[in-house]
């Protein structure tokens, strides 16, 4: 695996416009952490990845249409107890899009074991937000990773039920299957407000320079179409049904507003996984670990003291 330094990133080869992906020089001229970043090509693809703090590895996901701007907060206070590794998933943010093709759960999930591998990080504790919990739940079960503890944040680990599940999935596929619908999303986000009310429907409010970096992602096309792309290949019913036999210890950590993922769906997987444990957030939405990032350390660290990754003689110190 080669590294390359954050200031010098690759070159960025030819593409359509339709397709542009966010710019390190321009979209990332400030990105949270930016100082943590840095370029390194695992799995056949160009990664953006941020590394902070010292002690055991812990691998934080983002979820569909994040990217490591979503641990602006958390990834700091983490640091002060592990290692923290935070990957832009394949086609978010500043890493490179795959072939249609990769861009399923499986895939994903073996190009992810690729970079860790290449990093050399074999995570104790490992934490996703929305499908990044799907995603590291996948790779528990595959074998791909061996941590002692799995953190869900608003998890999206069961597939979409009922009526919503049989139109938005086609529509999806619908959608991801045009060059143009992804530069026409793009450029409506960019319409003065719409980013605020898209956060806003997830049942989260959050300070105005995190929507700004939202507004850097959604306005662009190719990180639009990675997301409808992700969205569209995702099928979750093979994990659902594996969840009982996850071995790695759960907690799930809901948002009791969350608009996006109802935190029922953590309450029901509480009951699918022996073991798990709930922690709901009153109040919060699908951005809970952004709205109240202190709160989801604190969470966290005592998860890991209880899975014996953290010295409990710590405790008193904070």
């Amino acid at each position: 695996m080669r590294a390359l330094n954050d200031n010098n990133p690759p070159p960025r080869a030819p593409r359509a416009a339709s397709l542009a992906k966010p710019g390190w020089d321009v979209e990332g001229r400030d990105w949270p952490n930016r100082d943590a970043s840095r370029f390194v090509h695992a799995a056949g693809l160009r990664w953006h990845v941020q590394q902070i703090g010292r002690g055991p590895v812990l691998l934080l996901i983002h979820g569909t249409s994040a990217a490591t701007h979503s641990w602006r907060t958390l990834a700091p206070l983490l640091a002060e107890h592990f290692t923290v590794v935070a990957p832009d998933l394949p086609g978010h943010g500043f890493t490179e899009t795959p072939a249609p093709s990769r861009m399923t759960l499986d895939a994903m999930a073996q190009d992810l074991a690729a970079l860790l591998r290449g990093l050399g990080h074999q995570p104790v504790l490992v934490a996703g937000h929305s499908a990044g919990a799907a995603l590291l739940a996948r790779m528990c079960l595959d074998g791909g990773i061996a941590p002692a503890g799995l953190v869900a944040l608003n998890g999206a680990l069961l597939p979409i039920g009922g009526a919503a599940g049989r139109f938005m999935l086609p529509l999806a596929r619908v959608l991801a299957s045009s060059a143009m619908v992804p530069r026409l999303m793009a450029r409506f986000a960019r319409n003065p407000g719409m980013v605020e009310r898209m956060i806003a429907d997830t049942g989260s409010s959050i300070e105005p320079a995190g929507i700004d970096y939202y507004r850097r992602l959604v306005g662009s096309p190719g990180h639009v179409a990675a997301a409808l792309r992700m969205m569209a290949s995702w099928r979750l019913e093979r994990t659902a049904l594996e969840l009982p036999q996850l071995a790695t210890r759960l907690l799930l950590i809901a948002g009791s507003n969350d608009k996006t993922i109802a935190a029922s769906n953590s309450a029901q997987v509480q009951r699918m996984v022996p073991g798990a444990q709930i922690e709901l957030m009153p109040g919060l939405g699908h951005l809970a670990h952004e709205e109240r990032p202190h709160d989801v350390r604190d969470l966290m660290v005592a998860f890991a003291r209880d899975a014996g990754l953290l010295p409990r003689r710590l405790a008193a110190a904070e």
